[in-house]
């Protein structure tokens, strides 16, 4: 009897372990399959989750797919995504932007729901009578939550695409500017090299110019001249001799 309790407790507690661990590796599957650009899924919070439920929610995740407790070959990569998660969500600037995109897509489904409302009369009616109520219930609804977790991903998409594009645009007129620096400098190497290559041939330059300058007095102290008549008279430079006539 004895022994049968020990084995049924040992099977209780193997059985235990595998539920343990089926839980553990759902759990990095999930996270892994959250949206990425939404912290709050990775954590399994709603929009309105303050930073102290967060960091309790974090904690009971993290132990759960810890990459030392988890087997699943993905639990390193999913405990990463949740921590980042936490991160976001306790930075006070990143966290209000991402409320803002939650009330502006907030914003937009009450304005559809009132377009739908005008062509309701009793639902118009009831939303009048209830004060409010009858909106707080449906915004409680797991219809609206859906719709909002949906809208919340395209706005959030939506401005990510700008970002991106937006940090496109700079990196290419970085490049450009980048490009004509360097552009710039290789002109201005360029010329530096032009001014010391006409340097260093100065000297070679001045020496061509002496050699030209000397050889061209030579040549005009040797210039020959035409010679002189020879005359009768060698007072006079020439005898102007008779034309014979017939």
């Amino acid at each position: 009897m004895v022994e049968s309790t020990a084995s049924d407790d040992a099977l209780l507690k193997e059985f235990f372990a595998e539920v343990s661990e089926v839980e553990r590796d759902n759990e990095v599957v999930r996270v892994l399959s959250c949206f990425k650009l939404n912290p709050f899924e990775h954590l399994n919070l709603s929009f309105e989750a303050t930073q102290e439920e967060v960091r309790r929610q974090y904690r009971k995740i993290s132990l759960l797919i810890h990459p030392d407790k988890c087997k699943h070959p993905n639990a390193k990569e999913a405990f990463a995504a949740l921590a980042k998660a936490q991160q976001l969500l306790l930075d006070s600037e990143e966290r209000d932007y991402i409320i803002s995109q939650v009330n502006a897509a907030k914003d937009e489904l009450r304005a559809d729901r009132k377009k739908k409302l005008k062509k309701d009369n009793a639902s118009k009616i009831r939303s009048i009578v209830d004060e409010g109520k009858y909106e707080k219930q449906y915004e409680e609804s797991d219809e609206f939550k859906q719709r909002l977790s949906k809208r919340v991903r395209e706005i959030l998409t939506e401005q990510e695409w700008r970002r991106r594009k937006m940090q496109m645009r700079i990196s290419e007129e970085e490049g450009r500017l980048k490009r004509d620096e360097e552009d710039a400098k290789e002109l201005w190497k360029r010329k530096r090299e032009d001014e010391q290559k006409w340097e260093d041939t100065r000297e070679n330059r001045v020496t061509s110019w002496r050699d030209f300058m000397k050889a061209g007095k030579k040549a005009k102290k040797g210039e020959l001249r035409p010679p002189k008549l020879k005359t009768e008279d060698p007072n006079k430079s020439y005898v102007q001799r008779p034309v014979k006539k017939g």
